[in-house]
């Protein structure tokens, strides 16, 4: 186990925003068909990885609260 998970267990799943688009990446659900496995932290995604719908960035992603 990482030291993010580590330091996450027991912490409630986030979602996270695409800016451009308004795709919502959810950590409970993952993106099993994008190879990002159910429970992926944010900080678990790895970092070249783009937004599914745009392309975006992870930086242009931002924490939202639903």
């Amino acid at each position: 186990m990482s030291n993010a998970q580590t330091a996450n267990a027991g912490q409630p799943f986030r979602t996270w925003m695409c800016l451009i688009c308004g795709f919502v990446y959810d950590e409970a659900e993952g993106i099993p068909e994008e190879g990002i496995a159910p429970g992926t932290r944010w900080e678990d995604v790895p970092i070249n990885w783009t937004c599914p719908d745009c392309d975006a960035r992870k930086d242009d992603f931002e924490m939202t609260v639903i």
